[in-house]
């Protein structure tokens, strides 16, 4: 099999398993739990994209990786996680404009994902940053989609209980 190939294979296969533990255990086990405890459970796996700067290092990628890619990637998920902790952070706090702030968060990091997964000519050029996009993107898709579905649910709903819960 070809480096492709191969990529194609593990990033699809971590999507079904990914997507199939969501749909059998995580979803279920969530919907017992108040809105904004869901939102920041499923935000959470995104505060540590900050790892997605790996491919702006030697020991992350070839020195051949296209450098469009490498800023993309490493700056899009720089920023995207940064957005996830804000986006924690205000749901644990109950921040006025916390909703705002959950929706900005999962749209930037969703396109920021698609946009590297559409850049399959980089793929060759990984080394130890191979298992970001074969393991770590699927989770992140499941988990942006679970939140977009939370968020339209919660739609014309209210976000944070009345009185605080312990």
């Amino acid at each position: 099999m070809q480096p492709l190939e191969i990529f194609c294979l593990q990033f699809l296969l971590s999507l079904v398993l990914f997507a199939l533990f969501a749909k059998w255990y995580l979803s279920p086990w969530l919907a017992t739990k108040p809105t904004r405890v869901a939102l920041a459970l499923l935000i959470l796996p995104h505060t540590f994209r900050h790892i997605g700067l790996t491919f702006l290092t030697p020991a992350g990628a070839l020195p051949t990786l296209p450098m469009d890619f490498a800023v993309a990637a490493a700056y899009g998920d720089l920023l995207s996680g940064l957005l996830a902790l804000l986006a924690v952070v205000a749901l644990r706090g109950r921040w006025t404009g916390t909703l705002a702030l959950v929706w900005l968060f999962n749209s930037v990091g969703t396109i920021d994902l698609f946009n590297a997964l559409r850049q399959a000519d980089a793929v060759p050029h990984f080394t130890a940053s191979w298992y970001i996009p074969t393991f770590l993107v699927p989770l992140l898709l499941v988990t942006h989609a679970m939140v977009f579905i939370r968020l339209v649910k919660a739609n014309g709903t209210r976000l944070l209980p009345v009185a605080p819960s312990p």
